[in-house]
């Protein structure tokens, strides 16, 4: 297969309650062609859903979402109640919804006619139940399924998978009324309705396909997730149903209150479990095709999600540790103490190397915004062995840095998150070799292994540790994380078009992969740059070669190995954005972010507020409007998130509830022109659920907080 195989999305409409998405073309057909059908936890239980009036398909009109959960689809059947004039009389209107385990739709023939109108209404069903990886691998083309009776209604059947497709008050005989006649055939099923319709009349149908799966490795996550304890005595709760479902925005610009409640909605619609742990929520990396837990998208989703509450980080933190590495595996790249990059059907892969620092971030983080002690006491024992697995594992040569090679020769060549093969280039365009020390995870061990020492103080564990180079535990992570700065600074830093910058990566032989990249911009705020570098570093990504208008570009648009339609090597990804607008902010340049916080509303706007995995990266001057990248998820939990990080930027938010303090200090930037009012309701910090804002004269206030405040 080639890489041009892989189906596209971009022009479909998803609609998803997770572990089931349903993608269908901007009609609402479902056809049996890409990636268009509906999905359950990987396996495709309907491949066609196609409508017919009168054995011609209606000219659609209009369609799109009302929520993350729910679509409209309006068409027209021409032929039909015209009234010899020239405009449409009859309609058809088909909603959909997706829950977990269960799609349906309500299908309604209007007419505004004077006359009567009589038609037949068809729908043509069909599953192929093809896995996930044959979608995307273009690989898909068996025929369809036969289906099987199952009373009034049909289903389809692989192993314990089982789909079961109905039309209420259907039978399987051709009725007198409007029921339906469901007659299968040639691995397709017709689902008739007679349409009798006097004047200005309604005729309202309905059909739903269940599903269910015993054998899937993610459930859909608890109905109920206002707080309550899992069976393994965890918190449940979510951003997406408890804090999500109160958050809301309004400001001087309209775009981030728009980009706010779609990215909350799907954000509601990506969570999901494991059936071992269904209280432990965490949120599926993207649809269709990252629909399961991942290790660093779960994580970096969480953490920009803290400031609507810890439980999802909470549930994040606990599924991944589950799955923990034990043993050295070199086939699925296992080591004790390493953190899962991917669950699928077939197995866990942990081909990742930062997912392990990033979850000791997570779990600082998640405590400093409200995770109760006792929760984040029970992980210590697998903080523990991350922070060994960096020390022992992650660093394979001991030159004091994290690097990664695949040792099976079949998995990913590339494990940071840009993971494409050809990602890693240096400034001439050349692919580096393996192995390969990353920029960005280079911060994220230096930061995991301070916060990681905080939290061993915390909790009393740290065996008196406190000081820079205390001889406990603490301690040593603290002067281990200062060897790492030191490496750092004498191995990355360039030079190159740009002036004096840290390189992408290093090569197998240490020589430094010399890209301007955003990548540099995931150091920001990890404590491993100085001020002075982090001032450096910021200047370098406010270039017009790095901001495209719409975002950040992945590598720099006069680097030999640009693309700006390449997955990772010129591209702009709205969860990369995201992190550097938050570390901007947190190293004090938030000035710096507000273009590319203008870039990402912008692009929301034009992606009808549901960001994408990833757009092109061409220059905003060039055109009004982001390129999609064809294959890009749509929705992608850090896409989604990426709102979170731009009201945490804009308010100045930070939490301390161990200390019992709350912070608000905005920086007073505009963004697109607008005004500086903003106000955010829905914000959690602990146990308390507060509002805060900015008036319009740039002024902070907090509101129904009962956490000492320190406002600016």
């Amino acid at each position: 297969m080639s890489a041009l195989d892989q189906p596209w999305l971009h022009e479909l409409v998803t609609v998803l309650s997770a572990p089931t998405v349903a993608l269908s073309d901007h009609g609402g057909q479902i056809r049996p062609e890409g990636a268009q059908g509906v999905l359950h936890a990987d396996v495709r239980v309907l491949s066609q859903a196609v409508l017919e009036v009168d054995g011609v398909e209606p000219t659609p009109i209009s369609g799109g979402l009302l929520d993350g959960a729910r679509a409209r689809f309006v068409s027209v059947p021409r032929a039909l109640g015209n009234d010899d004039i020239v405009d449409p009389t009859v309609r058809v209107e088909r909603e959909r919804t997706v829950t977990p385990g269960e799609i349906r739709e309500s299908i309604r023939v209007i007419s505004f006619a004077d006359v009567g109108v009589d038609a037949s209404l068809t729908l043509t069903m069909a599953a192929d139940l093809a896995e996930l990886t044959e979608i995307k691998s273009a690989r898909a083309d068996g025929p369809p399924v036969a289906p099987h009776r199952a009373g009034t209604g049909l289903s389809w059947e692989k192993g314990s998978l089982r789909a079961v497709l109905s039309a209420p008050g259907a039978t399987v005989e051709l009725p007198a009324d409007a029921g339906a006649d469901i007659r299968a055939g040639a691995g397709r099923a017709t689902l008739r309705w007679p349409v009798r319709l006097t004047g200005r009349d309604t005729c309202e149908i309905t059909w739903r396909l269940s599903v269910t799966d015993p054998s899937a490795v993610v459930v859909a996550a608890p109905a109920d997730a206002s707080g309550g304890t899992s069976a393994n005595g965890s918190a449940g709760g979510s951003a997406g149903r408890s804090a999500g479902a109160k958050a809301r925005a309004s400001a001087d610009d309209p775009r981030l209150p728009g980009l706010l409640a779609q990215s909350l909605a799907d954000i509601d619609a990506l969570r999901m479990a494991v059936p071992q742990a269904p209280g432990d929520v965490f949120l599926a990396a993207g649809a269709p095709w990252y629909f399961t837990l991942f290790g660093r998208d779960s994580i970096w989703a969480a953490r920009l999600l803290l400031p609507f509450g810890w439980r999802l980080a909470a549930g994040t933190l606990r599924a991944l540790a589950a799955f923990q590495g034990r043993r050295v595996d070199k086939e699925t790249a296992e080591a004790p103490g390493k953190i899962p990059h991917e669950l699928r059907r077939n197995g866990i892969y942990y081909g990742t190397i930062d997912a392990t620092p990033l979850w000791i971030c997570l779990l600082h983080d998640a405590w400093r915004w409200g995770m109760p002690a006792a929760e984040v006491a029970a992980l210590l024992p697998n903080l523990r062995a991350a922070l060994e697995w960096m020390r022992d594992f992650g660093d394979s040569d001991g030159d004091g840095l994290l690097e990664y090679v695949d040792e099976s020769g079949h998995g990913l060549s590339n494990q940071g998150w840009k993971d494409s093969g050809d990602s890693v280039r240096f400034a001439d365009g050349t692919i580096a070799t393996a192995p390969v020390a990353l920029c960005e995870v280079q911060g994220y061990a230096h930061e995991a292994a301070l916060r990681a020492a905080d939290l061993l103080d915390a909790f009393g564990t740290g065996e008196s540790g406190t000081g820079e180079s205390g001889t406990g535990e603490s301690g040593r992570w603290r002067e281990w994380a200062a060897r790492l700065a030191d490496a750092f600074r004498a191995a990355f830093w360039v030079t190159g078009h740009a002036g004096r910058y840290p390189a992408l990566a290093l090569d197998a032989d240490k020589r430094p992969v010399d890209s301007l990249t955003s990548n540099i911009g995931h150091l920001l705020g990890t404590g491993l740059l100085s001020p002075a570098e982090e001032t450096v570093v910021a200047e370098q990504l406010a270039t017009a070669d790095m901001d495209s208008g719409f975002g950040l570009r992945t590598m720099s648009d006069r680097s030999g190995g640009y693309n700006p339609l390449s997955y990772h090597c010129g591209s702009v990804w709205s969860h990369d954005t995201a992190i550097v607008i938050r570390g901007l902010a947190r190293s004090g340049h938030a000035r710096l972010a507000a273009p590319l916080a203008d870039g990402l509303l912008a692009a929301a706007s034009a992606f009808g507020w549901r960001l994408p995995e990833l757009y092109s990266g061409e220059a905003r001057s060039r055109a009004p409007w982001p390129t999609p990248y064809p294959a890009s998820c749509r929705p992608q939990a850090w896409s989604a998130a990426a709102s979170g990080a731009i009201v945490q930027a804009l308010l100045g938010l930070d939490a301390d509830v161990p200390g019992g303090t709350v912070t608000v200090r905005p920086p007073g930037v505009r963004i697109g022109g607008a005004g500086l009012r903003l106000h955010v309701d829905g914000l959690i910090a602990g146990d308390e659920t507060f509002s805060a804002g900015v008036d319009d004269s740039g002024r902070a206030y907090v509101q129904d907080c009962g956490l000492e405040l320190d406002v600016m």
